[in-house]
């Protein structure tokens, strides 16, 4: 199989440069990295990709058995780093791509030395000392609403997760980028996504990795982040100056720099 058309890859920056991927979140493609990647591949190689069901992926390779799993993704990761024989890697992973950068990490280990979890939760149900954000009424409704009218769900839901009612442009694009997926393979990803419980494997995380929270996010609230950094052993928090689930759009500079800063780190 053609694994870089399958997953829409792209490559951009110093090709001689430390590789650094870039995997977006629900709902999401690799766009809404547009703003960040420049910076990043001023000295980086930057790999851009599509989760199969996503953006320009290739459709019919999409099955509902292995995307109805974290390790649906994590494979696809997996795959796009033999495809293109990426070593050392760094995992840019935002919001639930966080927890699939865990899995692959773990499956690939010589292909990815380090993580960058940008808004990560590994659970959105809050569970007995645990708060994710979302209660099992509030993940119901999610799902039900998304089920039975998936473009008012995106029209409406866009703007609260993009959290920035002062930038309207930034919601009406993270809706676009929802609607733009078709809502049977939407439906499946979003289960997978907000059922998900991936507290378990953070403790297994052997690679240097960087957690960057927002000052507000109700999807994934400072509680989470403050659950990651202690669950996932040396693990650095930081804390950017931005609001709302998406600071690679809202405030990529910070974005950019925390990034940048983590891989100057890393030598």
């Amino acid at each position: 199989m053609d694994i870089p058309r399958r997953n829409n890859v792209r490559v951009i920056g110093d090709p001689e440069g430390p590789a650094v991927v870039l995997a977006h979140g629900f709902g999401c493609d690799q766009n809404l990295w547009r703003l960040t990647a420049p910076a990043l591949a001023e000295r980086h190689r930057v790999v851009l990709f599509d989760y199969v069901g996503c953006g320009r992926s290739d459709l019919g390779a999409w099955d509902e058995e292995r995307y109805s799993r974290l390790d649906g993704y994590a494979t696809d990761v997996v795959e796009v780093c033999e495809a293109l024989d990426l070593r050392d890697a760094v995992f840019v992973g935002h919001s639930v791509s966080a927890m699939v950068g865990v899995l692959a990490a773990r499956a690939a280990r010589e292909r990815i030395r380090a993580l960058v979890m940008v808004a990560p939760s590994p659970r959105y149900l809050d569970d007995e000392g645990y708060r994710g954000g979302f209660g099992a009424g509030d993940i119901e409704e999610l799902l039900e609403s998304l089920d039975s009218n998936f473009l008012g769900w995106s029209s409406a839901m866009a703007p609260v997760i993009m959290g920035n009612p002062d930038r309207p442009e930034l919601g009406t694009e993270l809706a676009d980028s929802f609607c733009a997926t078709d809502p049977d393979i939407a439906r499946v990803f979003a289960r997978t996504t907000f059922l998900s419980d991936s507290r378990a494997d953070l403790p297994g995380v052997t690679v240097p990795t960087l957690i960057l929270e927002c000052v507000q996010d109700v999807i994934a609230p400072r509680e989470v982040g403050a659950y990651v950094h202690a669950a996932v052993p040396g693990s650095r928090l930081v804390t950017l100056d931005a609001t709302g689930h998406c600071p690679q759009l809202s405030a990529p500079e910070a974005t950019s720099a925390a990034i940048l800063g983590f891989l100057q780190d890393l030598g």
